[in-house]
């Protein structure tokens, strides 16, 4: 590791959507010496800075060893699937975080920054915007709400018992970039779906669902908000989405499509039918949450971390886009795509 002055930053689940926008953020960022990112996968991709230990969170007991002397720790690393075995995700998401909130206090790293989600949040309105004090209970039902919520109370008897460790914790909406576009499909829509659908004209409608409005951001606009809370001296939890809410009809204009309404219980019932044959990854419970998240009001990180997303939430979909069309990916096991493997 480089010994020249400035800070040294440790990030667990480096090689994937957001674990690379983050590494390279830090990268690009004169304030960082050195950046060690952890993954199960050591990836063929390296920025400037960088360097990379194999670490599976599900089977390390011992991260002490690459805290140490570590100005902040950046916890990024979490398991989707598999959908079906929510014991197995549990193991990696929960017990994996729980060893490193553990060997960050440890270690003595002053500032530990994790990756929560708007997924944490208990249900809410689709027509006002909410604040980061929102209730962060999730929805129970679905595995990945009810991991980022318990994480959530962790962190708030952890803080109580560490209170020399600067916890923040981002609490982001979806996250798209062209290059994670191949691990997103193959995640929630499942690799029987072509990526070609994802183009103007090759579907017939867009379903309206009750509850379907959604933000989303850019990877690379909520890595720059994980690189200015290293640099400020802030604590606690920050929303982060861009504008405007995406809807049935802002997805429909951007795949030239119509609007069909379809009522939720024949959508999930559809969906539930394609988890149960295993066709899709994604859960009906997913779905089920997707519908009852609040719109994030992200005023905090605008004051406190002087964070501004550079794109909408329509030019950070449309990435997903035309990454799902060009099979697009990045040289790391998890965002491998058509171009890279």
């Amino acid at each position: 590791m480089s010994m020249e002055a400035g800070k040294r930053i440790v990030v667990t689940g480096a090689t994937g959507n957001v674990g690379t926008s983050v590494v390279a953020a830090l990268a690009d960022d004169p304030q960082i010496a050195s950046v060690l990112g952890l993954a199960r996968r050591l990836p063929g991709w390296s920025p400037p800075k960088t360097d990379w230990a194999s670490v599976d969170l599900a089977q390390d007991t011992d991260l002490v060893r690459y805290f140490e002397g570590a100005d902040a720790v950046i916890h990024l690393a979490w398991a989707f699937q598999p959908t079906h075995d929510p014991m197995r995700t549990w193991r990696t998401n929960v017990f994996g975080s729980l060893q490193v909130f553990r060997d960050v206090a440890s270690a003595g790293v002053p500032a530990l920054i994790h990756a929560s989600s708007v997924g944490a949040y208990s249900p809410g309105p689709k027509d006002r915007a909410v604040d980061e004090t929102w209730p962060t209970h999730g929805w129970p039902e679905a595995a990945y709400c009810r991991e980022k919520s318990y994480l959530e109370r962790v962190l708030d008897s952890f803080e109580v018992r560490n209170p020399g460790v600067r916890v923040v914790r981002m609490r982001p909406a979806f996250l798209f970039k062209e290059e994670s576009a191949s691990e997103q499909r193959r995640i929630f829509a499942g690799r029987f779906v072509p990526g070609q659908l994802a183009r103007a004209k090759a579907v017939p409608f867009v379903p309206d669902i009750e509850g379907l409005r959604f933000q989303a951001l850019h990877t690379d606009d909520a890595a720059q908000a994980y690189r200015l809370a290293v640099g400020h001296d802030v604590g606690g939890a920050f929303n982060l989405a861009a504008e405007p809410p995406i809807g049935a009809a802002e997805i429909a204009e951007l795949l030239d499509a119509r609007v069909v309404r379809v009522p939720r219980p024949a959508a999930r019932a559809l969906l539930a039918a394609g988890w149960n044959l295993r066709l899709v990854p994604a859960s009906p419970q997913l779905f089920d949450a997707v519908l009852r998240l609040p719109l994030l009001d992200c005023t905090r990180a605008r004051v406190e971390l002087g964070w501004h997303p550079q794109r909408s939430s329509l030019d950070a979909f449309d990435e997903l886009l035309r990454g799902m069309r060009r099979g697009a990916g990045l040289d790391t096991a998890p965002l491998a795509g058509r171009r890279t493997g």
